[in-house]
């Protein structure tokens, strides 16, 4: 028995009913039951969208170089297969971050963008993916041009460690909500490290969904590629 049919019931009759039930309970934590933050009062709200959001782009994007790595190793094509859901499902995040940020910098900031460091190194993400996909939309099932995918995917994770610390190295502005020091804001509530905690399991089972859908898809679309070379050889 292999991996994939060990994990296709789970994947397909669990997942999407449990990642449902949490996000609406996850919706209930952000907007009833956690309180107001008392330094940015309830636009604060919007974080526990926007940070998961961010999470859930670096984790998907982990999940691609990996496989990336595994596919430059073994050269297997359910490796291919899953690194570009996982590039697909990250970039999904990403641009949601890349939206969230602005609607919370608005009242924040007092205005809609700022080339704010860590702003800017999640635009280089968001853009060293994009070309990811653009390739690899462009070169179809060229082995080679997987290869460099693969290779680019790996590159392109070294920009989030560099998003985690580039407020610190840079002096950056974006609002501090998890690591806020006592008295100035942030977590002070554990209704709000409550939700905060219930979100984060609601987008990692989103995500893990996201990815299987994702990866059946692909799988699919070259079976289906395969099968239609098989009978265009018989018809010659």
């Amino acid at each position: 028995m292999t991996v994939r049919t060990r994990v296709a019931p789970i994947a397909e009759h669990v997942l999407p009913y449990a990642a449902t039930l949490m996000m609406l309970i996850a919706l209930w934590c952000v907007f009833i039951y956690a309180p107001d933050e008392r330094m940015q009062g309830p636009v604060q709200r919007i974080f526990y969208f926007h940070v998961n959001c961010a999470w859930a782009a670096f984790l998907s994007f982990f999940v691609a170089a990996g496989a990336s790595g595994l596919f430059l190793w073994r050269g297997r094509p359910a490796h291919d297969h899953l690194a570009q859901a996982g590039v697909q499902v990250g970039m999904l995040f990403c641009t949601m971050v890349l939206v969230t940020g602005p609607i919370w910098a608005r009242p924040i900031w007092g205005t809609w963008w700022t080339w704010d460091p860590r702003l800017t190194m999640t635009v280089i993400l968001w853009t060293i993916f994009a070309v990811y996909l653009l390739l690899r939309a462009t070169a179809h099932d060229d082995p080679e041009i997987a290869r460099y995918g693969a290779v680019l995917a790996l590159v392109g994770v070294l920009d989030i460690p560099l998003i985690m610390v580039s407020v610190r190295l840079w002096r950056g502005m974006h609002p501090s909500v998890i690591s806020a020091p006592e008295g100035k804001g942030g977590l002070e509530d554990p209704r709000m490290i409550t939700t905060l905690l219930v979100t984060l399991v609601a987008f990692l089972l989103l995500i893990a969904w996201l990815l299987w859908r994702r990866y059946e898809t692909l799988r699919l679309r070259d079976e289906i590629h395969t099968l239609e070379d098989r009978l265009t050889e018989v018809a010659a």
